[in-house]
């Protein structure tokens, strides 16, 4: 995902009323002033009224007759848009609802990807283990920095969910991202930090040897570290690993053992 940023004066304007947002500068509830808004931005009112309807796609504004243009309630926001999770992960702000969103994506991660591991353990093919395996020994790279160390770690999810061949949980890619980058920047910084290969490895050998319900408990004990984590270096309070939902089956689960045909 390419940042608005990246896009020119267009997308520098759109990140810029975002964080406005963000910030509190420009509150819930509250009216824009549109002619100060092109003033301190320094932008033509067509520029700034273009901007806006991107944040009003994402629910963030609207606009009503007489009222004019104001920020819609944060539960109005779509919090499941890529730009908006990024937005909130860079502010500078941290807020009570900052720190929930943090733990709503520790849990929607424990709920999905154990759950996606089991469908990459069964239908992986060659070329999906080559992606798995780049992304691991890039994440083990002697030397690297922590920015390195993020983009493989992304790499490697990215990659394992693609390696379910379903192409729902593939765009939930957008979700788990988001919440992704933020914890890794903040450990991956950290020395306080355990090494995340060898519990990647294990998820890896797992859905090499489609063994789903292995592949499972060794994304299970992943996410706990990467809870344990965060917990040691205090990122986000009272986060942890993957929800304990039992032995309840999966997605991809059977009633038993017996293999079924796979992708190659």
């Amino acid at each position: 995902m390419t940042p608005y940023a990246r896009r020119g004066v267009h997308g520098q304007t759109v990140e810029a009323l975002a964080r406005r947002v963000l910030s509190g500068d420009l509150p819930e509830g509250s009216t824009l002033d549109l002619v100060a808004l092109q003033s301190e931005l320094d932008v033509s009112l067509t520029a700034l009224r273009e901007s806006l309807k991107v944040l009003a796609a994402k629910g963030m504004v609207d606009a009503r007759q007489k009222r004019g243009t104001f920020v819609r309630s944060r539960s109005d926001w779509n919090l499941l848009d890529a730009d908006v999770l990024r937005w909130q992960f860079e502010s500078d702000r941290t807020t009570d609802a900052d720190s929930a969103l943090l733990r709503n994506l520790a849990e929607v991660r424990g709920i999905i990807e154990p759950a996606a591991v089991r469908l990459a353990a069964e239908r992986r093919t060659d070329a999906d283990l080559a992606a798995l395996d780049a992304a691991v020994d890039a994440m083990g790279q002697d030397g690297s920095d922590a920015a390195h160390a993020v983009e493989a770690d992304l790499a490697f999810h990215r990659a394992l969910l693609a390696a379910t061949h379903n192409e729902l949980l593939e765009r939930m890619e957008m979700v788990i991202e988001s919440g992704l980058a933020y914890r890794d920047r903040i450990v991956h910084s950290s020395p306080h930090s355990e090494d995340p290969v060898p519990a990647h490895r294990a998820v890896l050998d797992a859905v090499r040897d489609r063994d789903p319900r292995a592949a499972e408990a060794a994304m299970r004990a992943l996410l706990d570290q990467a809870g344990r984590d965060l917990d040691r270096i205090g990122g986000s309070p009272e986060i942890g690993g993957s929800p304990d939902i039992g032995d309840s089956p999966g997605i991809g689960d059977s009633s038993d053992d017996t293999e079924r045909p796979t992708r190659q």
